[in-house]
C-alpha cells in the first residue's frame, strides 16, 4: 500500500426509520454507498463530512456521534495502492425535507449521483456495494 485514503460517511436516518443511500456512477463503475466522501488535507473528520454534505446535498448539518471505524484492512476499489479507513457518523441535525431523494433506476448507467431512502427494517448488506458499508449495515440494523 502506498497511502491511506480516509473516508467520512453520514448515517442520515429520518423519522420514518429510513436511511439515506447514495447511488453513484463514477470511474466506469456503478455503486451504492452512504453519503460522504474523502478527507482533504487540513480537515478533521467531522469537518470533512460537513463539507461533503454541503457539496452533495446542498445542506448545512450538525454532525453527531461517531458510530463506526473499520478495524480491518480494506484495499480501495478504485486505486489498488490505497488502503481505506472509513469513519461513519450519525447526523444530529439536518432538514430532511430539503433532501432530493426519489425512486430511480439503479444501478446508474451515467456518471452522477442520486439519493434514495431505504427502510432500515428492509436494509440488507446487498443494498450497498463496498465491504465496510456492509459491516455498517449489519450494525445499524442491530439498533432498530
Amino acid at each position: 500500500m502506498a497511502r491511506f485514503n480516509i473516508r467520512c460517511y453520514a448515517l442520515i436516518i429520518n423519522d420514518q426509520k429510513e436511511i439515506l443511500l447514495s447511488d453513484e456512477h463514477r470511474f466506469g463503475k456503478a455503486f451504492t454507498k452512504f453519503v460522504g466522501g474523502g478527507l482533504e488535507f487540513g480537515e478533521g473528520t467531522k469537518e470533512c463530512l460537513e463539507r461533503e454534505l454541503l457539496e452533495e446535498l446542498g445542506l448545512e448539518t450538525i454532525i453527531g456521534d461517531l458510530f463506526y471505524v473499520n478495524d480491518f484492512f480494506q484495499q480501495s476499489a478504485f486505486r489498488e495502492e490505497d488502503q481505506i479507513l472509513s469513519f461513519y457518523f450519525f447526523v444530529e441535525k439536518i432538514d430532511y425535507s430539503q433532501i432530493t431523494a426519489k425512486n430511480h433506476s439503479f444501478p446508474l448507467t451515467e456518471d452522477g449521483e442520486k439519493f434514495r431512502w431505504k427502510r432500515i427494517s428492509e436494509l440488507t448488506m446487498n443494498d450497498v456495494t463496498f465491504p465496510i458499508d456492509k459491516v455498517v449495515v449489519e450494525k445499524v440494523r442491530c439498533l432498530f
